[in-house]
């Protein structure tokens, strides 16, 4: 087992060592509109410190967004009206950035002009991290082989399809980790597991100042943890649910400060257009997702989650009923919001997925995979 897990562990490194070769050769400008709206944010926090959260676009006075918009051909560059990823608020009387303001920070911890790559790269460095995490806990050979797969494409999805938008390489991170610590939650000593879950709380609510629809990925806990309480009535689930919540807003407070300074109220949207519109069910929508990778990684994780639902009736079906409401209440989202973007349900996938893997380590050993059927 020693010899098969150092060869896991090399092909772990030759995957990430493409990675990193793969993402030195990316340009930053790659004329998507996103990508100069969040390399503004960053250059907003550059310039101006933690104040850097308030996106008015009259903070354009360097010129900076105007210039990009140039560069990449954008006709209108120089009427405030039509620039891409910004929103007007009729409250205000100005044009602010949609986005929340976690990805433009995240960015700007790198040098200028030297953003995107380092951010990519760490991605991929912690997605290494988290699979020899699992390689140590693999107990037999299937498992081994389980971790290997999971490992290497784990790894590669880290650039493609999380290279279609900046946002994205922050959020696999926190999916990784909030993934590893669900398991050890349910797993752990009962005088630890306030802290676990709080810890998850804080992390899924960091990945809101991300992406906005990552807020969906706290959906399925807190379903869980109400329910818990309402059938235990016990002050250890409350505590739980309690401290998930608040562990979860905290995460979030960047997000709920930028709304207020931005949109004029924490809980008001700086999104507009199609973001905004109400909840449809788009046949076209719909097939590109059944075409697309995100249904194939979907796929898997709502059969890995039957099958450690059945696997193991104490301790695997609670993870298993996690993450099968979040699952649940992520594709009801997506599935009738008016756009697809191939990356979409990445985060919910990957959050599932890497939360099943640690699971089938942690809870079944040898004894969570499928027995053989005797003649």
């Amino acid at each position: 087992m020693r010899f098969f897990k150092i060869f896991c562990g090399i092909g772990f490194l030759v995957v990430l060592i493409s990675n990193v070769w793969t993402i030195s050769g990316w340009n930053e400008s790659r004329g998507v509109y996103d990508d100069v709206c969040y390399l503004r944010q960053a250059h907003l926090f550059e310039r101006f410190g933690l104040r850097g959260i308030n996106t008015d676009a009259v903070f354009d006075d360097d010129h900076y967004l105007k210039d990009k918009l140039k560069a990449i051909g954008f006709a209108e560059w120089n009427d405030v009206k039509r620039i891409p990823c910004h929103t007007f608020i009729p409250a205000a009387d100005k044009y602010v950035m949609q986005y929340p303001p976690g990805t433009g920070f995240a960015l700007a911890l790198f040098p200028s002009g030297f953003q995107v790559v380092p951010l990519y790269i760490l991605t991929s460095v912690v997605a290494v991290g988290f699979a020899f995490i699992a390689l140590v806990r693999a107990s037999t050979f299937q498992l081994l082989m389980l971790v290997a797969a999971f490992g290497d494409a784990a790894i590669y999805l880290m650039i493609n399809p999380t290279k279609a938008s900046y946002s994205m390489a922050p959020t696999m991170m926190l999916c990784a980790a909030a993934g590893f610590l669900t398991v050890k939650f349910f797993t752990a000593q009962p005088r630890h597991r306030m802290l676990l879950i709080a810890l998850t709380g804080l992390l899924i609510g960091l990945a809101v100042n991300f992406r906005l629809p990552n807020l969906f990925l706290a959906a399925g806990y807190g379903f869980y943890l109400a329910g818990a309480f309402l059938l235990a009535r016990s002050r250890t689930t409350f505590l739980h649910g309690l401290s998930f919540g608040i562990a979860f807003l905290i995460g979030i407070a960047p997000t709920l400060i930028a709304n207020a300074i931005n949109a004029g109220s924490p809980f008001s949207t700086t999104y507009g257009g199609v973001d905004v519109a109400p909840p449809e069910l788009n046949p076209a929508v719909l097939l590109s997702y059944l075409v697309d990778v995100q249904f194939t990684l979907l796929a898997i994780s709502v059969l890995w989650t039957a099958w450690l639902w059945r696997a193991d009736r104490d301790r695997g079906r609670p993870i298993a009923l996690l993450v099968a409401l979040n699952l649940a209440v992520n594709l009801i989202f997506f599935m009738t919001h008016p756009i697809f973007t191939p990356y979409y349900i990445i985060p919910i996938d990957m959050l599932s997925l890497w939360t099943l893997l640690f699971a089938t380590l942690d809870l079944r050993g040898r004894a969570a995979l499928p027995q053989p059927v005797n003649a």
